[in-house]
């Protein structure tokens, strides 16, 4: 499984970075693609893993570690600022690319590619009630100190967080809807969140940037690092401390691994953040990722 997903996210980025060389697509091509993703595939995944959770006091700490990880985040950052000698705005694109990992868009199918099924509803969690909350509670105010922008009340984030598809879509999951449904909603659902691999990989293929900032190398190579090594040791000793094993262990760990964000960069780039900082964390990230996931994996088990 993992060896076809693999082989599926090079192929589908090749298309992307050959299709947007020829021309052949729009120039909007993959910000449709992404909306597709978070409006259909993202939610029909969430429907379909949400509901086979287990209530149980575990995964207060798999909720607990991304947030964790950002009282890590926060110093961590504070303290390359000060020891690499970076601008204010590469001090604020670290925040958010440190802060905020591809935890659903990339996370869902690598953790189900790597880890298993099992691990998929843990990886939701993870990303629901962590990676998604502090986007839209630190992330907007990272933007707003950081971009002039006012900075956001709690109506603002309380919206954000309402209106936001998947949340919705775990809010049902875990309320009304059944954990076994009829085959033909299973079914439906199942054929929907396999489309999620191929078109986000086929939407930052379009979107790749892979232009060196070499005025801003030292924030890039410290970011990466941090991004995908530092943080994931971190919430492995995380959940050691937490008492969570298992199947559970390794997905959260996995989902701390993420390469950052591409909606934090998205943000951070629409606010005038270190654009090609930004750019380049997400796609020398995305493409490293491809190496340190499954050797992550391979060291959890």
């Amino acid at each position: 499984m993992a060896l076809d997903a693999f082989a599926l996210i090079f192929a589908m980025l090749a298309l992307g970075l050959l299709f947007r060389r020829l021309h052949l697509l729009p120039e909007n091509a993959g910000e449709v693609l992404n909306l597709v993703v978070l409006y259909v595939c993202l939610p029909a995944a969430v429907l379909l893993y949400a509901p086979r959770l287990r209530l149980e006091p575990a995964l207060l700490a798999v909720a607990a570690v991304p947030w964790l990880l950002l009282a890590v985040v926060v110093p961590l950052v504070a303290l390359l600022v000060r020891w690499l000698h970076l601008r204010r705005d590469e001090g604020a694109v670290l925040l958010l690319c440190l802060a905020l990992g591809n935890t659903s868009f990339l996370g869902y199918p690598l953790v189900r590619a790597l880890l298993g099924e099992e691990a998929l509803p843990y990886a939701v969690v993870y990303d629901q009630f962590g990676a998604f909350l502090i986007l839209s509670t630190f992330g907007l105010y990272v933007l707003a100190r950081y971009g002039g922008d006012h900075e956001p009340g709690w109506r603002d984030m309380a919206r954000r967080i309402v209106t936001f598809p998947p949340f919705l879509a775990m809010v049902f999951g875990l309320t009304l809807m059944p954990s076994d449904p009829p085959a033909w909603i299973a079914g439906g659902l199942q054929r929907l969140a396999d489309a999620l691999l191929p078109l986000v990989v086929l939407a930052i293929g379009l979107g790749l940037q892979l232009r060196l900032p070499l005025d801003e190398l030292k924030p890039l190579a410290a970011g990466l690092v941090s991004k995908l090594l530092l943080l994931p040791l971190v919430a492995w000793g995380l959940v050691w401390l937490l008492g969570v094993q298992g199947t559970m262990r390794d997905a959260v760990v996995l989902e701390s691994a993420m390469p950052p964000m591409v909606t934090a960069a998205a943000l951070a780039i629409s606010h005038r953040l270190a654009p090609r900082l930004a750019a380049a964390l997400v796609g020398y990230g995305i493409l490293l990722s491809l190496l340190s996931l499954p050797a992550w994996t391979a060291v959890l088990r």
